[in-house]
């Protein structure tokens, strides 16, 4: 596996630097853009070009503490853990607000950048979303450049995940491969959401696992039924059976491979 960090935190800055309105818009276009191909040049769509001062704000924050050199420095090692993945791709970190304005939901958007990523992957782009409701920090920009990173080579492994199951098994792997400390439940927590979530595992809709995922506020949220389930659930789960494997849980079917 072959990795290249590219800055976009401070070409992302730039575009806000511009008057709110449709000039902005129309760079945000052309930045975007290719203009020999017409094709996606940098991977900024989760990007609202329209945001508000708090956006700019909050990537001044990121721009302060180095955010993209630290995320540079904490994959620069990473593809060596691959050298079965023959694919070559471009990290970067993008910001998504999911605070104020109606362009962003957050949890439509986060299963998106998850589980939708087809797109940006095929282009060779492996991207880190940061959130404009979270207060800006290295660690979340090193851990969401990390998990871009495991996910890309996951992905390549096993190719797209299609059921609930898979879901938990892709971010088992990279929550604990990116060595996050959280979501976590307590044991009962634990227990229940596995008693609940075990008869939905083959469940390829998206109703059932959004909310099994991330549980019954944001189901209510997208006007799905919950399953009377924490928030982030079905990811303290899958981190907890990634650290811990028994081997039984998430292992049947085996998952769809790659090709």
């Amino acid at each position: 596996m072959r990795l290249e960090f590219v800055r976009l935190l401070q070409i992302q800055r730039d575009l806000y630097s511009l008057p709110r309105g449709w000039e902005r818009f129309q760079a945000y276009l052309r930045t975007m853009t290719d203009e020999q191909t017409g094709d996606l040049a940098l991977p900024l769509v989760a990007m609202n070009p329209m945001g508000k001062d708090h956006v700019p704000a909050l990537l001044d924050d990121y721009l302060r503490l180095d955010a993209d050199g630290a995320a540079e420095r904490a994959v620069s090692d990473l593809a060596d853990g691959y050298q079965d993945v023959q694919a070559a791709f471009k990290v970067g970190l993008v910001i998504a607000d999911d605070l104020k304005g109606g362009w962003t939901n957050r949890y439509a958007s986060e299963f998106s950048s998850r589980f939708e990523t087809r797109a940006i992957h095929k282009r060779g782009w492996l991207l880190g979303i940061l959130w404009t409701s979270e207060i800006a920090s290295t660690e979340t920009a090193v851990s969401e450049a990390r998990m871009a990173v495991h996910r890309g080579a996951y992905l390549e492994r096993h190719g797209q995940a299609h059921t609930l199951r898979e879901m938990l098994a892709q971010e088992g792997f990279v929550a604990a491969k990116a060595g996050c400390e959280g979501p976590v439940l307590d044991v009962d927590d634990l227990a229940y959401t596995r008693v609940v979530i075990g008869p939905l595992l083959d469940a390829r809709d998206r109703a059932t696992i959004i909310a099994s995922l991330f549980g019954d506020a944001a189901a209510r949220d997208l006007g799905y039924p919950p399953r009377g389930l924490s928030p982030r659930a079905g990811f303290a789960l899958a981190l907890s059976e990634a650290r811990t494997p028994t081997g039984a849980f998430l292992t049947k079917p085996t998952l769809e491979r790659k090709g």
